[in-house]
């Protein structure tokens, strides 16, 4: 049987290969399988119909396959509505470019209209088919086809139960998953792994470790799995932790495992580790292309060192949109907005279509930047020059951009302008602008939709009593606190991290479980002692509580960042960078005292919070005094 990509093509269709494969097929199929876009693609596709081959089915499921894989699909489709009495070859070639593409309802749509026309299916494109079920969790659509595969007995295809596992894995029913999986006569490592994946999917990560830890021989794709599963969950240390092991067992990652523990450097700003995977890289040869490179630009970017992230993206031989929109949100994330605006530029100079998460990223840089006036501009330019229609993202962008600048009754009439339904994050940016500039009306307008809408939470409640306390309305800010206390919401509590020697540590307001508290703060006076030698004065207007001048003092010198930073100055080398990754913004108290701290100790101290990065150094930060 002849196989073409892969899938088997019938020993008796018409014409054969065996006694029709002339030399005029073979190099239309040669020309076809090395184009790399549409536009290579489309002077064949006319040479073949000059020469009245459009029917041949041999060169038009490499014509379908080839076009899909160019991210053509709708191309594809085009040429299948041409062809007379598709068989079952060609309806897989379409469902399975529909599928590699996310059109998942398409390819379902189509399969439908390949049973209609009585072609009989097989159990690749019942796979193919039961993937997009599973994707698009279709388990309605799933079960029928599951009968279907039952009643052509295609259901012991080793392929079509995986899809099914899958597919039952993905909508929740892990009852029927394991029903199939059981009836499986090789219930190896892959379909364990699909379990995995699935009970991940749902959140259910101790269920997904139990089966991990129950397979004897685990491979690569298996922990990778598992990693995965801790990273979108939220459980980075135990990302880490799986991560050493699998190093332990003398297990080798791949590309997608570097991508994840990558990830977890991103987030927890764990700059060391995340430069030992890049070396990692580099030492075992895995390639550096769009996926991992994306992930390494990503990672240095959001653990404060832009200029290593820059080295990353000029190092890469290709460059995608995926590495270009990396670095334009690198650069606006670490203070450099105009960087990223021309970053924005030589994309669009170098021929690479943006995409809705470019205009996020460099909205993201007006924003930082506080440019209103060109990010209007840009806003324009998405939808005229390239009819990309504003989604809720692009809009608290525009919101973001005209709060921070003051302009807040004109960024009240934009949202009440959006074509798409404000969420409560705009309402919240909108009610953070009026905390900072002091519009306790207007801000209690925000708080009020966020109320009635049932969207606020404990960050609602507490932006809403600082907007009171920030223009002295003692007796309003206790209202609502008594609120928050009556209601039983829990404040999110100012954390912080900081990486030392690999290993994170974390610190909450007023800490005292670390193993080296008393040094900490012994440290912590020690500096209070030389600010204020060096002028400083606390900033106790800031805080927004009804207490007493000491009381204020003290409830600033203990903010999380203040111990990470003073952790890292006891347990690092002088002059070493200070890095350091919060939960919220950086007071404004903070924000001044860590200025200064650089400046007495010669280090540079690098905060990422909620908002940016702040790059401290010489008494000066990099957000210009604007975040």
């Amino acid at each position: 049987m002849a196989v073409v990509g892969n899938y088997p093509l019938p020993p008796n269709s018409n014409p054969s290969p065996r006694t029709k494969h002339s030399q005029e097929r073979k190099q239309i199929i040669y020309l076809l399988q090395k184009c790399k876009n549409i536009n290579q693609i489309t002077p064949i596709h006319a040479q073949i119909i000059r020469n009245g081959h459009e029917q041949d089915p041999f060169i038009v499921f490499e014509l379908l396959r080839v076009s899909s894989n160019c991210n053509s699909i709708d191309y594809a489709s085009k040429v299948f509505q041409q062809i007379q009495n598709p068989n079952v070859y060609l309806y897989t070639a379409l469902i399975d470019g529909f599928v590699k593409s996310g059109s998942y309802l398409d390819g379902i749509r189509v399969y439908s209209q390949m049973v209609e026309a009585c072609v009989m299916p097989d159990n690749y494109v019942v796979s193919s088919v039961l993937k997009a079920c599973g994707s698009q969790l279709g388990l309605k659509e799933g079960r029928e086809i599951h009968a279907q595969a039952l009643k052509l007995s295609l259901s012991s295809s080793r392929s079509v139960r995986m899809k099914l596992v899958e597919l039952y894995g993905k909508c929740g029913e892990f009852e029927d998953a394991w029903l199939v999986f059981d009836e499986m006569p090789e219930r190896d490592i892959v379909a364990l792994t699909v379990m995995i994946s699935c009970y991940v999917d749902h959140g259910l990560v101790e269920e997904a470790r139990n089966i991990f830890d129950g397979v004897q021989t685990k491979d690569t794709v298996c922990w990778t799995a598992m990693i995965d599963g801790f990273v979108r969950n939220g459980e980075m240390n135990k990302a880490l932790e799986l991560f050493r092991d699998m190093q332990r067992e003398g297990m080798r990652p791949n590309e997608v495992t570097i991508v994840c523990v990558l990830s977890v450097c991103s987030q927890l700003g764990a700059l060391g580790l995340g430069r030992w995977v890049h070396s990692y890289v580099g030492k075992y040869g895995i390639e550096l292309n769009h996926f991992v490179g994306s992930a390494l630009i990503n990672m240095y970017s959001r653990c404060g060192s832009i200029d290593e992230a820059e080295r990353v993206f000029e190092g890469l031989k290709e460059r995608d949109v995926t590495t270009y929109n990396s670095m334009i949100a690198g650069l606006a994330l670490n203070g450099k907005s105009i960087e990223s605006v021309e970053m924005f530029r030589q994309m669009v100079k170098h021929g690479i279509r943006p995409t809705n998460i470019t205009f996020v990223g460099v909205l993201n840089a007006c924003s930082h930047g506080g440019m209103v006036e060109l990010g209007f501009q840009i806003f324009e330019t998405m939808t005229e020059n390239y009819k990309i229609e504003p989604q809720i993202e692009h809009y608290g962008c525009m919101v973001d951009l005209l709060g921070r600048v003051g302009r807040l009754e004109e960024a009240y009439n934009f949202i009440r302008s959006m074509k798409t339904a404000p969420d409560h994050i705009i309402w919240g940016s909108l009610l953070s602008a009026c905390k900072i500039h002091g519009n306790s009306e207007l801000g209690e307008q925000a708080a009020k939709v966020l109320l009635d809408c049932g969207d606020a939470d404990s960050g609602t409640y507490v932006l809403l009593s600082n907007v009171y306390a920030s223009s002295g309305k003692w007796g309003e800010a206790a209202q609502v606190r008594a609120k928050i206390k009556l209601a039983g919401i829990q404040k999110e509590p100012g954390c912080s991290l900081i990486e030392v020697k690999n290993e994170v540590h974390e610190f909450l307001l007023g800490d005292i479980r670390h193993r080296e508290k008393e040094a900490i703060y012994k440290k912590l006076d020690e500096l209070s002692q030389l600010l204020r030698l060096e002028g400083y004065s606390p900033e106790t207007d800031r805080v927004l509580q009804d207490i007493v001048d000491h009381e204020k003092e003290w409830a600033l010198a203990i903010h999380s960042e203040r111990l990470a930073v003073c952790y890292g100055l006891i347990s690092t080398e002088p002059y070493t960078t200070i890095r350091v990754v919060k939960n919220l913004r950086v007071c404004n108290d903070c924000h001044l005292m860590l200025k200064l701290v650089a400046k007495i100790t010669r280090r540079k101290i690098v905060v990422r919070d909620r908002n940016r990065f702040h790059h401290f150094e010489n008494g000066i930060c990099s957000c210009g005094e604007y975040w």
